[in-house]
């Protein structure tokens, strides 16, 4: 294979501008693809070309397959990296880079259309030996039905195609079964094009801990720890850490073992994640996500490796490198675009001032900049902010520090309900499990120190007298931001 030189970025936001930095390390020229909503974004400045396609509607841009196909054509990319979300996972992408000739940064597309299918995935699961939830791979009512009864109620309805939640419904008793199933083929067909589901038994207070994996051409599979996913706000998740907390020694090794047992019978190449739940002395086979992760820096500062070069030394033909020893702890948080207070509604605006905490252990991956806008266009994450230690106390603490110290006015955000979270007695006694926010955070309210803050930045945004030694021009009706005067104005102050 032909060493590569041009890679172009099909994804948009913070994990277009973290690929665009790690291809530079490797040694390759970079494209980003942008959408009219995306004109002024970090990743099209960073990159060394940049080519729009299409409008901010994701369907006619980053969902567009031939638009980012033809780009990668019109710059002579000879490589394409999905990053997350958008087309990262769809087997019909990576084909269509491959008929055109450029590599894909991902598995093949056969072995991402087999475990992108979640029947799919579990009978490769089952014929690996590795242990899967009890469950039944059909939606027809009397099946069900005698399923519901073998088990016991709760049951889980699952959409067979996707993930994020979308077409999961949680079935309480058996008057609510045939409506659920209904809801569940309607949500799945809606958000997949595939309304198959199946049925698992529901696992009371699970874990959610996953296996970070590396596959090479040449056979080799590598993995890299493990991460525990268990902090998630209606199936997403939103705090994540490695290693995870109080798992055994001998649980970790039969997890690591079963991950990598079902990468090599799916003959997986690059990087991807196989999930698992674990309830008491037992784990089960989840999902595997085919591609990079979102949580995947906290792999990263366990084993002081780079992922996304990872990918590309594999992609370019070249072995999976050898994990480094694990070291320390790392804690990740996921900043969306969010109010707290009012359901998590989705938040939109302009960045008027952001102050990114840092220090020894600290990280903050983010395409925000000052200016820039916020759209109801695209997912909401803004940024995530990762702390490391020596130990998971240190990190924990490191993280809370970070979150105190984080300031963005402009965009309603999650960072102070992040925050909470982290500092809770729950979260430093290792109380987790997927129902973590519903036990303990299910009643949150934003803390004084907040309100303060929100007040002083509403009283500052919207004034119009001096300030510091600026001031509008008399009679002017031209709308300033007031950072531009407030060189040395701190909003944030600690919430203890």
């Amino acid at each position: 294979m032909a060493p590569l030189t041009k890679l172009l970025v099909a994804n948009r936001g913070e994990i277009a501008l973290r690929i665009i930095r790690s291809a530079r390390v490797f040694g390759l020229k970079t494209v980003a693809v942008y959408s009219v909503a995306d004109a002024k974004s970090a990743h099209v400045v960073a990159a060394d070309e940049a080519i729009l396609i299409g409008p901010a509607e994701a369907a006619k841009s980053y969902l567009n397959i031939a638009a980012i196909v033809a780009a990668a054509k019109q710059s002579d990319a000879d490589a394409i990296h999905p990053g997350y979300g958008f087309l990262s996972e769809r087997p019909e992408f990576a084909q269509a880079a491959v008929d055109a000739q450029i590599v894909f940064v991902g598995p093949r597309p056969d072995v991402m259309a087999a475990l992108g299918n979640k029947v799919a995935a579990r009978r490769i699961a089952v014929a690996a030996g590795v242990p899967v939830v009890p469950g039944i791979e059909t939606a027809e009512i009397s099946a069900a039905r005698d399923f519901a009864a073998q088990v016991s109620y709760p049951i889980l309805i699952k959409a067979a195609a996707g993930g994020g939640g979308r077409g999961m419904r949680v079935v309480a008793d058996a008057s609510q079964l045939e409506t659920a199933l209904e809801a569940a083929a309607r949500e799945a067909a809606a958000a997949f094009g595939d309304g198959r589901i199946f049925i698992e038994k529901y696992l009371a207070h699970p874990r959610h801990i996953e296996i970070q994996i590396l596959g090479d051409e040449h056979g080799s599979v590598v993995a890299l720890g493990e991460r525990d996913c268990s902090i998630q706000r209606r199936h997403q998740k939103i705090v994540e850490e490695s290693p995870a907390p109080g798992l055994s020694r001998e649980m970790r090794t039969k997890m690591i073992d079963a991950a990598l047992k079902l990468a090599r019978a799916a003959h997986y190449t690059n990087a991807g994640t196989v999930e698992f739940l674990v309830e008491g002395n037992n784990f089960y086979f989840l999902e595997v996500n085919a591609r990079l992760q979102v949580e995947h820096p906290v792999t990263e500062m366990r084993f002081g490796c780079d992922l996304v070069c990872e990918q590309l030394r594999i992609a370019s033909g070249g072995k999976v490198s050898e994990p480094a020893a694990p070291r320390g702890v790392a804690i990740e948080c996921r900043i969306n675009a969010e109010d707290p207070e009012h359901d998590f509604r989705p938040a939109t605006g302009t960045v008027l001032h952001l102050s990114v905490p840092g220090g020894p252990g600290v990280r903050f991956d983010s395409h925000l900049t000052p200016g820039a806008e916020v759209t109801p266009w695209y997912d909401g994450l803004l940024g995530k902010l990762i702390c490391y230690g020596a130990n998971r106390e240190e990190a924990r603490a490191r993280l809370v520090n970070a979150l105190d110290d984080f300031a963005l006015l402009g965009v309603t955000n999650n960072a102070a309900y992040l925050r909470d979270i982290v500092a809770s007695d729950q979260f430093r006694d290792v109380q987790l499990s997927t129902h973590f926010i519903d036990s303990f955070f299910s009643g949150w309210e934003i803390g004084r120190s907040e309100i303060d803050a929100a007040i002083v930045a509403s009283v500052i945004t919207a004034g119009d007298s001096q300030i510091g030694n600026a001031a509008m021009p008399p009679n002017s009706n031209e709308r300033r931001s007031p950072w531009d005067a407030l060189n040395n104005f701190e909003l944030w102050g600690s919430r203890r």
